[in-house]
């Protein structure tokens, strides 16, 4: 009985979730507000404070749930040999790691300024920045270090400048993962690394 009652809180969580990133892309996260996400999930604003008090708390537990993934990414990559066969590893992991939360990036990326202001735009930027250290060589020059940050920002642009392009997604986040694994290896390789 208590597992299920537990599958089901997580259950609602979950819609909660998916119905707010709705209305935010819809919307804007500024315009939605609580009373319209319950409207729409036919449930009680009290029901809905039962699991979060703001939609920011309900942003920060989407990030938090969609980018787990890239967080496991990043303690992986912590623990690997700074070797060019890891960085593309990151670089792949971090393509699958984005194609899943893509709903949450789309927002960010739409919402650019809101995002900046709540907390999730600073766990973003903590996250790119511990996934640079890792992808930079130490000893890399300046436009090898711009190769590096530049594979993480060719993901990120492919995301959204390709959706319009015509052809199947999947093909184009393929491309995209190998631009971005170009840039890697010859970030890499200019840093005279083996």
């Amino acid at each position: 009985m208590d597992g299920t009652r537990q599958r089901r809180r997580g259950d609602t969580r979950q819609r909660i979730q998916d119905v707010a990133l709705e209305l935010f892309a819809e919307q804007g996260y500024e315009k939605t507000s609580l009373r319209e996400i319950a409207e729409r999930l036919e449930v009680t604003k009290a029901a809905l404070y039962y699991h979060f008090k703001t939609k920011e708390e309900i942003l920060v537990s989407i990030f938090e749930d969609l980018s787990r993934p890239i967080e496991d990414l990043i303690e992986w990559g912590r623990l690997q040999p700074h070797t060019l066969e890891t960085k593309q590893e990151i670089v792949r992991r971090y393509s699958e790691a984005l194609a899943g939360a893509a709903p949450l990036f789309r927002f960010m990326q739409e919402n650019q300024a809101t995002v900046r202001e709540l907390r999730i735009g600073g766990m973003f930027k903590d996250r790119m920045l511990v996934l640079r250290d890792i992808l930079v060589a130490p000893d890399a020059d300046l436009v090898d270090q711009v190769r590096s940050i530049s594979a993480l920002f060719t993901l990120h642009a492919g995301m959204f400048v390709l959706q319009d392009l015509e052809g199947d997604p999947e093909d184009k986040r393929r491309a995209v993962l190998e631009v971005a694994t170009d840039l890697i290896t010859r970030a890499h390789r200019g840093a005279g690394e083996s």
